[in-house]
């Protein structure tokens, strides 16, 4: 696929391998805070009966009452949906990224731009959220059900593929994409651009990882969560194959009417439910990824 970086002309795996490990790492570590999140932005929907009302006033209160009613293993359920996600994602995305931005340099006399890096971070997020969004859509429907819901993840794929075909499993797709896309786009970059500007000041050692992880974070955590609360919403909701009874056969029924819906009932400030969970899940995640990323490098 690409040339090695040790000029045999070897494929080079690293990258794909090193950011595959590194996100399963970070997201054992920061599971918990993904839960609250989803709680979160799916509560306060006027569409949505079963989530109209307001059971959590913010992270800390949401990982406490459902530590307290459902037990802490309910933090943990969409786990392993959510590590199969990262070995797939992450794999491709970070691979992706590095490849495709290591071939470009190459071609341009080792010249690096924030341009370039742009848009292989847009590519590489896109092409590989889409290619992972059966596993988002089991990791969300699992985070919301808890420990009510009781079901482990053949049961949950089996539950979305009997009631909502195929489709289902791409339910949300759209803005799964068009979020990674701007979380790539925000995060990678701007790591890179940290990371070599404080270089002077830290050297290439993990304070420096540190601070260039958090720099990131804040950014895209700002951009994407807007995105990430319709993709939530969309996720969740079940578009049955057939709507008899007297449930609706969807709530909303595409991405810019899950815009429009939540504009118009819950206000602009819905767009940012979950983002206080957000930030501290991305912080400490992407200094997880980043540092483990950049020692796995050195095992080399």
């Amino acid at each position: 696929m690409v040339a090695g970086g040790d000029g045999t002309g070897k494929r080079d795996w690293r990258p794909f391998v090193y950011g595959g490990l590194a996100s399963c790492v970070a997201e054992f570590g920061t599971f918990p805070i993904d839960t609250t999140k989803t709680r979160l932005q799916i509560q306060g929907q006027k569409l949505d009966k079963n989530h109209a009302t307001l059971k959590y006033r913010g992270m800390v209160d949401c990982l406490l009452k459902i530590g307290r009613t459902e037990g802490v293993a309910a933090l943990y359920s969409g786990i392993w949906p959510a590590v199969l996600r990262q070995a797939t994602y992450g794999t491709i995305k970070f691979g992706t990224y590095y490849s495709l931005k290591r071939i470009i340099v190459e071609h341009n006399n080792g010249k690096e731009s924030v341009t370039v890096n742009l848009c292989c971070a847009v590519i590489a997020g896109a092409v590989s959220s889409a290619i992972a969004n059966p596993t988002d859509v089991l990791k969300v429907r699992m985070q919301v059900q808890g420990s009510h819901g009781n079901v482990g993840l053949i049961d949950c794929f089996k539950d979305v593929y009997a009631h909502e075909g195929i489709s289902g499993l791409w339910r949300g797709v759209s803005p799964t994409a068009q979020r990674a896309a701007v979380i790539a786009a925000v995060e990678l970059p701007v790591y890179d651009f940290c990371k070599s500007h404080l270089i002077k000041t830290f050297g290439d050692n993990i304070a420096n990882h540190f601070v260039s992880s958090l720099f990131a974070s804040l950014g895209s955590a700002i951009a994407s969560t807007p995105i990430d609360v319709v993709r939530t919403r969309l996720m969740n909701q079940r578009k049955l194959k057939k709507s008899g009874g007297p449930f609706p056969a969807h709530i909303y029924t595409s991405t810019s009417d899950c815009f429009i819906q939540t504009f118009k009932n819950e206000g602009f400030w819905a767009f940012y439910k979950g983002f206080i969970p957000t930030l501290f899940r991305m912080g400490p995640w992407n200094i997880i990824f980043f540092i483990t990323y950049e020692q796995l490098k050195k095992l080399y």
